[in-house]
């Protein structure tokens, strides 16, 4: 037996006013998502989650929607307002708000233990480590994200950025061993801007402070400092003065294990020349 639509009841933020008005334009022009998942080109489940409000739509999927029901670029409005107001439903709870801060942060500190941190991913390393369990626009939309953060790595003004990675990170296989060699090469590239710091701690080091997980400590001129920390489902980001003060004191801990600068570089040639 069909699953009866979820009733949204009043739209909360412009992803659920989109999906109400695709909704409403399909139901005027009688048409089942089957059909008018066919006379899109994208697939019945695609339809149904964005009319859920559970996924938000592409750009494409917007002017697919305004050429077909002849709506004047109505939907491509609505899209534009969830990019302005930032209010994606693919991000994780929480990562919005990061995302605000780390465009702002004049500085950045950062210790990853398990992978590359998203602020240094190719679009390929991104799109293998973002896959799994999504649809492939919804794939699109969150790699489009990550790469549109790493404009705060360029120009005049820069953000510095400390970044401290567990070897384990580097050497962990995403995506084979063509998409590793774009990526260490790609992180031999950021070692050498004047405005990155980078630091390994190497595989042979037994127990040390970073061992509980990944972290990043956000450095702001207007706004108070921020540490966050993000889980499986969604991120935390934290402004009480005396634990950003801890995940402070703590990345000292790490770089105080970690390799220097000019040896996290040859590590990671030597890593390169592996591949």
């Amino acid at each position: 037996m069909p699953r009866r639509p979820r009733d949204l009841g009043i739209p909360k933020n412009p992803v659920e006013y989109f999906a109400a008005e695709l909704r409403a334009c399909r139901d005027a022009a009688d048409l089942g998502r089957p059909q008018l998942a066919a006379r899109l080109g994208y697939s019945p489940q695609r339809i149904g989650q964005i009319e859920s409000g559970t996924s938000a739509p592409s750009e494409n999927f917007a002017k697919d929607c305004d050429t077909f029901f002849e709506t004047k670029g109505s939907f491509q409005r609505i899209w534009e307002w969830i990019q302005d107001l930032g209010q994606l439903q693919v991000l994780p709870p929480g990562f919005a708000e990061f995302l605000q801060r780390e465009a702002a942060a004049r500085a950045i500190y950062m210790f990853e233990a398990m992978v590359v941190t998203g602020l240094f991913q190719t679009r390929d390393y991104a799109y293998e480590q973002l896959k799994a369990g999504r649809h492939p626009e919804e794939i699109e939309e969150l790699v489009a994200t990550r790469l549109a953060r790493q404009s705060i790595l360029e120009g005049q003004d820069a953000c510095h950025v400390v970044v401290v990675f567990d070897e384990y990170a580097l050497r962990r296989p995403i995506g084979g061993p063509e998409v590793m060699r774009g990526q260490i090469q790609h992180l031999i590239d950021l070692a050498d801007l004047l405005n990155i710091t980078l630091q390994i701690v190497p595989s042979s080091k037994g127990a040390y402070a970073g061992l509980p997980g990944a972290f990043t400590i956000l450095s702001l001129d207007e706004e108070t400092d921020a540490a966050y920390v993000e889980g499986h489902v969604g991120g935390q980001l934290i402004e009480r003065k005396d634990v950003v003060r801890a995940y402070a004191h703590r990345l000292d801990l790490i770089r105080g294990a970690a390799l220097s600068t000019d040896e996290s570089l040859m590590l990671l040639h030597e890593i390169l020349e592996a591949l």
